[in-house]
């Protein structure tokens, strides 16, 4: 049981995940959440303003996630085109581990996902980004033909949604998904090398 005064927004944060898991993003209520806690709901309310504010921070949570492995691949030294494999490599892992591993709560993120627009559009800003500083590094190290990084960075992310988008999530655990990954990148690679 948490006390009133001890209670923090990253309790309630993943009290909402377990609250949502068990009873879906249609039945899960702020009281809910609050009991188990073990607080009043008017405590909740302290930390999230109302149910769509508590919605859009888990929903902010599950995409942040993934920002801190990605950011430190980008921000890793090496070679570019490890790099990019790596990142693109990654960020598929982790989609599908969301969505394999815990199905309940992955079907939950996918219908906040629709509800917070504006989160998920700042999510894809933030990788995208994350792809195009690779892409400078791999035109500055010779590795990738000079482009416009930005359109470049997002035909990346768009032509590998494939292994991102959770609308695919169906198929990521196909026995040929890693080789279909594997394929595709060769593709892009072949795109972006410098020849």
């Amino acid at each position: 049981m948490t006390t009133d005064n001890a209670l923090t927004p990253e309790q309630i944060l993943s009290a909402a995940e377990d609250v949502l898991r068990r009873y879906g993003p249609a039945k899960a209520t702020v009281v809910d959440i609050a009991r188990a806690l073990g607080v009043s709901h008017g405590s909740v309310y302290r930390h999230f303003p109302s149910k769509a504010a508590l919605r859009e921070s888990v929903t902010q949570r599950w995409l942040d996630q993934s920002h801190d492995q990605l950011s430190a691949i980008t921000m890793s030294p090496g070679p570019a085109v490890e790099r990019l494999h790596r990142w693109l490599a990654t960020l598929f892992a982790a989609k599908r581990k969301k969505a394999l591993d815990d199905p309940e709560l992955f079907a939950t993120y996918m219908t906040l996902v629709g509800e917070s627009s504006d989160t998920v559009v700042a999510h894809v800003e933030t990788l995208t980004a994350q792809i195009a500083e690779i892409l400078h590094d791999g035109i500055d190290q010779g590795a990738f033909t000079p482009t416009h990084v930005q359109t470049a960075a997002r035909a990346v992310f768009q032509a590998t949604a494939h292994f991102h988008d959770p609308a695919y999530a169906g198929e990521w655990s196909r026995p040929t998904a890693e080789a279909d990954f594997e394929g595709l990148w060769t593709l892009l690679l072949n795109g972006l090398r410098r020849h």
